[in-house]
Order: C-alpha cells, then structure tokens, then sequence
C-alpha cells in the first residue's frame, strides 16, 4: 500500500484543526477531537494519522475491485 501524501493541518486560535489534502479542505476537527488529533499526529506518522482521521486511506480491496468483470473495459 502506497503512504498516503499531501496532507497538512493548521492549528487555529480557537484551538480548532483544519486538514487539508493537496489544499482542499478534507477535515475540520474541535474540541477534545482536535486534542485527540494533535496528541496522535505529534506522536506518529503525521501523514498516515491525518489520512486515518479523514477517511482518506485505501481499504485494501482496490486491486479486487479492479478485477471484478463489470469494472473491466
């Protein structure tokens, strides 16, 4: 599975996060999630965390959907 890539957060004055993927908005979190959020990103890989948090990872089941005969062309 590829590392996920492109992502970047901001920590706002109202203790807010906003994450971006390639500079669109993917996520805004706040409150005791957005601690949650800065906790884990500090503390692992960041990309990985942040692409986890905004639902943008792969599942795995790519390649067999791929295969599968009505997405073949």
């Amino acid at each position: 599975m590829p590392r996920p890539s492109g992502f970047q957060y901001e920590q706002h004055a109202d203790q807010s996060v906003t994450i971006t993927h390639h500079g669109r908005p993917a996520g805004t979190l706040r409150g005791g999630r957005a601690e949650k959020f800065l906790a884990e990103a500090t503390s692992g890989d960041a990309q990985l965390v942040m692409a986890r948090w905004t639902g943008a990872y792969k599942h795995g089941n790519e390649r067999t959907a791929r295969n599968h005969p009505r997405n073949r062309r």
